[in-house]
């Protein structure tokens, strides 16, 4: 089994690159900005052409949630336009194409989670070039998994558990949102959630098409979320001292961009399709030594 992975350097590319170099008989081409920019239709063209993989798996993105909205043309091109020349390439040599979205396609005003068929409404750039590029990989290639997820963390890049762990060798006290809830998700569980996918899909031959939500549980606010990291850094003795966590507003914290109140995303379809149970965010932060060394 032939795979390249896009966007090896951010989150998922990195916990993809750490799961797949353990495998045997998979052949792995993996890419980043530097080596492939998915926004040249030509480049995209000649890699995939060039090493004929069976799946491509897109971990590629502009995550910068409130600079995509002063930057919306660079957001569109690497969420929306680079996932279509991909999923293009993909068709041409017959592969599989897996990409990864986010609980931003969402509102965030259901008072329950959000299932696949929810209607997207998208507030904020970021959310539209997702969505943008969730239906041209859906228009372009036939054989697609979308994978929507939210509240992304693990020990490489930039992320809430690392920010906390920040502020919290700085602060005495933190303010966190506790009107905002979603599932974090460890980024080693989404890498494992599309390897396996990968290999149903190859022994199987057959590729059940659609967009599938994984994300963490128990579903939480960012409030608790930080609580549950303290805690995690007290026992591990992380920190000197933990802070004191206070819950405020979203109003009391504006951003640039909209956040959803509601980033919960059910995860039964992916559960009865291929047997992914939830990501299990809190036993993620067991190895939490591991997010303060980076």
């Amino acid at each position: 089994m032939k795979i390249l992975v896009t966007g090896a350097n951010g989150q998922v590319g990195y916990s993809l690159l750490k799961q797949l170099k353990l495998e045997t008989n998979i052949e792995l081409l993996s890419a980043d900005r530097n080596t492939l920019d998915i926004t040249n239709k030509q480049a995209v063209d000649k890699i995939v052409n060039e090493f004929k993989p069976d799946f491509i798996i897109n971990a590629a993105a502009h995550t910068g949630v409130d600079k995509a909205e002063s930057e919306p043309e660079l957001a569109h091109a690497i969420n929306a336009l680079g996932p279509q020349y991909l999923a293009e390439a993909a068709e041409a040599i017959n592969a599989t194409m897996l990409h990864i979205s986010t609980d931003y396609v969402f509102d965030g005003g259901s008072n329950k989670p959000y299932i696949e068929t929810d209607t997207p409404n998208p507030q904020g750039v970021y959310g539209k070039s997702k969505l943008a590029g969730e239906q041209a990989v859906i228009n372009a290639c036939s054989k697609h998994i979308i994978l929507r997820t939210a509240w992304v963390f693990c020990e490489h890049g930039n992320n809430f558990v690392k920010t906390m762990l920040k502020l919290g060798a700085i602060k005495d006290e933190l303010g966190i949102i506790g009107d905002q809830f979603g599932g974090p998700t460890y980024a080693g569980d989404i890498a494992a959630a599309l390897i396996r996918i990968a290999k149903q899909v190859d022994s199987s031959g057959i590729c059940p098409s659609g967009i599938y939500h994984f994300s963490g549980a128990p579903h939480v606010s960012w409030y608790q979320f930080a609580v549950a990291i303290f805690v995690a850094a007290d026992n591990h003795a992380v920190l000197d001292t933990v802070p004191k966590v206070n819950e405020i507003p979203a109003t009391a914290y504006p951003l640039p961009a909209p956040r959803p109140a509601n980033s919960r995303l059910n995860c039964d379809k992916i559960n009865t399709e291929f047997n992914i149970a939830p990501s299990n965010w809190q036993a993620a932060l067991q190895n939490i030594k591991a997010y303060a060394a980076n």
